[in-house]
């Protein structure tokens, strides 16, 4: 049993290098990160498990490659980038994803994002960098009310950030759930009482475009919406034409419907948008905690497979 790490990069290579230990099954680590998808049978050939951070593997690909058994996805968004079912009923391959490495990393990025918007900070950093003087009107969020719309380990990291901050904690999720310092409430109250609704929603087919116009519109004008999920989770062309109308003041997002966001994009033009490069896992801690994750995976496959 042999994994390719396909698209690896400099950073996570690095770290694959340090944590592998020798008795490990071996591992093939391409360093150069933008690989294509036609590219990856010539890189996969031979191997039975792949680790992927980023690419596609459209089940037409996979079919091309034979040896396939096993997809270590790094993340839980896996179906943004293949679809797990058809790849296990057509090509007899298990996609494996992983929880948890980041929940700390990326609610501290809800969390930066949300005080960044109260605040106005991107703004003033935008202006004062082209020689203008813009104070804007900043928000107390000490006594205010986040809701956070889903809740699972970001979730929770991000409900224990907020109550430190002496805010109010709503939360709504599809199945019951309790949490100490935390109200679970219907989906319509959480809309309407958030000053801040973050989004915490695993992106699949019941959630793709889940807060949609008719949703947005049961916000307050006031509120700040935080995407750190998924962009697919929100209409993205319905809280656009709810910020340029201002029925919606400001969204913090880490996440889009196209990656990397294009240059003329209509978020890069407004004035209460906050913009951060689907980084919010990025941390060195977390960066540990996903390869480790990951080689977890392939130990188990490799003790299962004999």
């Amino acid at each position: 049993m042999r994994a390719n790490f396909v698209d690896a990069g400099e950073a996570l290579a690095k770290v694959m290098q340090r944590l592998r230990r020798q008795d490990d099954l071996p591992v093939t680590v391409n360093v150069q990160p933008d690989v294509t998808p036609d590219e990856l049978p010539g890189h996969l050939a031979g191997h039975g498990i792949a680790i992927i951070d980023h690419t596609a593997l459209p089940t037409a690909i996979a079919k091309r490659i034979p040896s396939l058994k096993h997809v270590v996805f790094l993340g839980t968004g896996a179906r943004s980038y293949m679809n797990p079912e058809e790849l296990a009923a057509e090509c007899g391959i298990q996609v494996h994803i992983i929880k948890g490495y980041g929940d700390t990393a990326v609610a501290e990025m809800a969390f930066t994002l949300m005080w960044t918007a109260a605040k106005g900070i991107a703004r003033m950093d935008r202006e004062m960098r082209a020689g203008n003087w813009v104070r804007t009107d900043g928000v107390e969020l000490t006594g205010k009310t986040v809701g956070l719309l889903g809740y699972g380990g970001i979730a929770g990291e991000m409900a224990r950030l907020c109550r430190g901050a002496g805010m109010k904690v709503l939360a709504w999720n599809r199945s019951p759930k309790s949490a100490e310092g935390v109200e679970f409430v219907a989906l319509d109250r959480l809309l309407a009482e958030s000053d801040v609704l973050s989004v915490h929603l695993l992106l699949n087919d019941e959630t793709r475009g889940f807060l949609s116009a008719e949703r947005l519109a049961k916000m307050k004008s006031s509120a700040i919406l935080v995407n750190t999920a998924r962009g697919a989770v929100v209409d993205e062309a319905a809280m656009i034409a709810a910020l340029r109308e201002g029925r919606l003041a400001h969204a913090a997002l880490d996440v889009f419907n196209v990656e990397p966001l294009p240059a003329d994009h209509p978020l890069t033009t407004l004035p209460n948008v906050t913009l951060s490069a689907h980084s919010a896992f990025r941390t060195p801690e977390a960066s540990d905690n996903l390869i480790e994750a990951a080689l977890n995976h392939c130990r188990r496959i490799a003790a299962e497979a004999g």
